[in-house]
């Protein structure tokens, strides 16, 4: 089978320095690929030849969205396909391009799915194992949306979740206290922009990042509003946290049921039976073929999967 690379794309690119991407792509799959010109001549049995033209086709999406294909796009092209998508599955929008240049996108079906939920709802819920992109779409949505003037300020909000010990007797000031709690957040805000500016977003209340508990009492108005690690809330909680919201504004609540620290129902799962029938609401489920990280990362989620028979505690 042959696969034609377009001529605006320049076939060394999809290969790789030294071919290295190209040897990777035919370790995966045992099959030969072969490379003349814009033509690219795959060799092997039918179902393998499918799905390396596949992965070749994901590669071209891109270069063609000004990328340059890396070996962790290689590997991700890789087990996406081997988990049974094609490449038509995941249209290639950017979400925002970060103080680098680099284009911030979903990348898989769930992840667009995700991405398309939060621009068209109040309020979105996105649940799923650790590597989806949760947190970080949901970020990077948050950043763009304050760039467009579509909202006035981005609020990041995380349960305190005390393993035996009240914040109280810790040492330091209360951001000090707070920081390993948030420090995630601030991780994928430093990846979007660079650190100075996001310092000053801060220091100006125009990002705000807090614990759950700081929400109580306010209207959150003109704002893109993230809760993050949603699973750790109680019913209760995730009731004054939903009943925050203002004019204008936009929710995104993540979390992983599985991931649950403390005793007792999840405010996640109440709300999902509660608001399940509402509109402007969405729920979207990620799943292993969505992680993004390392490969080995959805494999580890399987085996735990597997361990718990389908249920299982998602790292």
């Amino acid at each position: 089978m042959c696969l034609t690379i377009p001529d605006s794309v320049d076939p060394a690119l999809l290969m790789g320095a030294s071919d290295v991407l190209l040897r990777r792509i035919e370790s995966a799959f045992d099959a030969l690929v072969t490379v003349r010109g814009n033509q690219v001549s795959v060799t092997g049995a039918a179902d393998v030849v499918n799905q390396v033209t596949s992965v070749f086709s994901r590669l071209i999406q891109v270069v063609e969205s000004g990328d340059e294909p890396s070996t962790s796009d290689v590997e991700l092209a890789i087990s996406q396909v081997s988990r049974g998508a094609t490449a038509s599955e995941v249209p290639q929008y950017d979400i925002l391009l970060t103080y680098r240049g680099r284009a911030i996108r979903p990348k898989t079906k769930g992840q667009t799915r995700y991405v398309q939920a939060i621009r068209s709802h109040t309020i979105t819920f996105g649940l799923g194992p650790a590597g989806t992109g949760k947190t970080y779409l949901a970020m990077a949505m948050a950043v763009a949306a304050l760039k467009r003037r579509e909202v006035a300020r981005v609020v990041l909000a995380r349960p305190v979740v005390e393993a035996g010990e009240s914040l109280g007797f810790l040492p330091g000031t209360l951001q000090e206290k707070l920081d390993p709690y948030i420090r995630p957040l601030y991780d994928a805000l430093f990846d979007m922009t660079d650190r100075e500016r996001g310092n000053a977003l801060i220091e100006q209340g125009v990002i705000e990042i807090a614990p759950l508990a700081f929400m109580r009492g306010r209207t959150l108005n003109d704002a893109f509003v993230i809760l993050d690690e949603a699973q750790n809330t109680t019913p209760d909680q995730m009731k004054m946290f939903l009943t925050r919201l203002g004019f204008s504004s936009k929710f995104v609540i993540t979390g992983d049921v599985t991931q649950r620290d403390l005793k007792g129902t999840s405010g996640i799962e109440v709300a999902r039976e509660v608001l399940k029938d509402l509109e402007d609401i969405a729920f979207i489920d990620l799943d292993a073929t969505d992680v993004v990280r390392h490969t080995l990362v959805a494999r580890i989620v399987d085996a735990y999967r597997a361990r718990e028979g389908g249920v299982g505690h998602d790292v």
